[in-house]
């Protein structure tokens, strides 16, 4: 199955928001408390992140991904926030990302991933340079 990575427009995020929905619901339920879905909703919809979707011929979405861009003085990071669906991680739907990316300034891509997840992602030339740990107060 050939999937193209599409950025969702936000005038077409409320639209495509029911079909996204449960992708990024399950990414989320392994964050870290930082914001919920429909805060998530919110800053897709005020631009401050992307909403994108992998997408096959027939325009059926498989999965989606919300990505948040910081710049720092010497990079600008796009920095994953949510990513969810079926079969939607290969090495061209990653091109897609990177080329995407590419096209908005990012100089790195950054994620917080599980640490099984952590494995996987050294497949697309990932490193793991920290252990993100928290303490609330």
């Amino acid at each position: 199955m050939n999937l193209t990575v599409q950025l969702v427009p936000i005038n077409y995020v409320n639209q495509t928001w029911p079909r996204v929905e449960s992708f990024l619901a399950k990414s989320m339920s392994f964050g870290r408390d930082e914001y919920t879905l429909d805060q998530l909703k919110v800053l897709i919809l005020n631009g401050s992140e992307n909403l994108l979707v992998a997408v096959d011929e027939d325009g059926n979405i498989h999965g989606a991904a919300t990505v948040a861009f910081i710049n720092h003085p010497n990079h600008r990071v796009a920095f994953i926030t949510a990513i969810g669906g079926r079969l939607i991680t290969n090495e061209d739907t990653f091109a897609q990302l990177r080329i995407y990316f590419i096209t908005q300034g990012a100089t790195k891509i950054q994620a917080n991933v599980r640490p099984v997840m952590a494995k996987f992602r050294k497949r697309y030339g990932f490193n793991e340079i920290a252990a993100l740990v928290e303490v609330k107060l």
